[in-house]
């Protein structure tokens, strides 16, 4: 057993800053420890494949990233780490804990998971080692860990067993400012009258002041941004479905300086809306979220989405957005977008568009790890 400060202690002499994750009871001490260090940063999310946005986005704005969790939530990363991780070859520490170890007794929801978690990891090309369980191991495991990532740029896991961190105390509660949302929805315009994806993205650029990180959620709405106009500011997030606004808040809260603009869609948000608890809780105020919504899932044939019954402005004013506003005409949609880009955030901006996109529309010829590096490179400049 060690103490959650000679393993964290370092963690921060090797530069690691940004912690995420998901709670589990093994990890009760880390999680304490962590979170009650000022100089230290850790994210609660709300579903361990958000948390793996969120560091995804930090290590992008220039941060060593851990992402905690029960390995029953490593289910939930395993799109993101395969899609997202592997691909843009964004390397995070998991801490992964062992719950249903075989010949442990625990909770029957844990036996399966616990038999197959190490065959898993060898499926996800994740290596890994044993969470160090005396302080003579931590140096020899850390330098095993970092030796991997460097060498892959891709995520190396330390399993951790029940009692490998000795209790920490609890640390303070923390508090949020409860926000009076501007909440304001004015949508009048027939679905014919509304804007295509690729107006509504050209309004939004010519709109935008120039600045901002730009983040695309994957399929189309990617596709067509980079048709548009391929600039170095631009992340197009071609994996990992419903991420890019967790992706888009790891950025703004690791540079608040940094103005930055997710571009979703409501397929995507819809499939992780707690990721707007995580940014109205911690109150990102650089950060304008775009969600574009033609009630359909149009990247993979035009089904329909239930957004059709979803006032996006609604929930962020519900979760702790600073303002809210719900537009579909042109002239309105392009003074929301300026308005909301000055104001101090998190804002959104629901976009009811047409469902449609143009014949033989491209891909992004740039790979993903081109687009990372260049990505990052931009927000570095910015930085200084």
């Amino acid at each position: 057993m060690i103490s959650a400060c000679s393993f964290v202690d370092q963690l921060r002499g090797l530069g690691y800053s940004q912690y995420a994750g998901v709670p589990c009871s093994f990890l009760t001490s880390l999680i304490n420890y962590v979170s009650g260090d000022p100089a230290l940063d850790y994210i609660g999310a709300t579903s361990e494949g958000e948390a793996i946005g969120i560091t995804f986005g930090a290590f992008l704005a220039g941060r060593k990233t851990v992402t905690m969790c029960q390995n029953s939530g490593l289910g939930n990363m395993v799109n993101p780490l395969t899609s997202l991780n592997y691909p843009f070859r964004v390397p995070t520490l998991l801490v992964v804990t062992w719950r249903g170890q075989p010949e442990v007794k625990d909770e029957p929801q844990h036996e399966q998971m616990g038999r197959i978690l190490h065959r898993l990891l060898e499926t996800l090309e994740i290596p890994c080692l044993p969470f160090p369980r005396s302080e003579a191991d931590i140096a020899q495991t850390m330098a095993q860990a970092e030796a991997s990532m460097e060498q892959r740029k891709r995520p190396f896991a330390l399993v951790m067993q029940k009692g490998s961190v000795a209790p920490h105390a609890v640390p303070g509660r923390l508090e949020s400012e409860s926000i009076k949302t501007d909440l304001q929805e004015n949508l009048s315009a027939k679905e014919n009258e509304r804007l295509t994806r690729t107006a509504a993205i050209e309004l939004i650029l010519d709109a935008l002041a120039g600045d901002e990180a730009i983040i695309a959620s994957t399929g189309k709405t990617g596709r067509e941004l980079f048709t548009i106009s391929d600039r170095a500011n631009h992340l197009y997030v071609v994996g990992g479905m419903g991420t890019a606004s967790a992706i888009g808040f790891g950025v703004a809260h690791a540079l608040p300086r940094q103005p930055v603009v997710v571009i979703d869609g409501d397929g995507a948000a819809l499939m992780k809306l707690g990721v707007f608890a995580t940014i109205g809780w911690y109150q990102p105020p650089n950060l304008l979220h775009i969600v574009l919504d033609n009630e359909a899932h149009d990247s993979t044939g035009g089904q329909q989405t239930a957004s059709g019954i979803v006032r996006f402005a609604a929930i962020a004013a519900a979760a702790n957005y600073h303002s809210a506003f719900a537009e579909d005409r042109p002239n309105e949609i392009r003074e929301a977008v300026r308005l909301l880009r000055h104001r101090t955030g998190p804002s959104l901006l629901h976009v009811k568009i047409q469902p449609s996109s143009p014949g033989k529309l491209g891909r992004p010829t740039v790979q993903p790890h081109e687009v990372k590096e260049r990505f990052s490179q931009f927000l570095s400049s910015t930085a200084k």
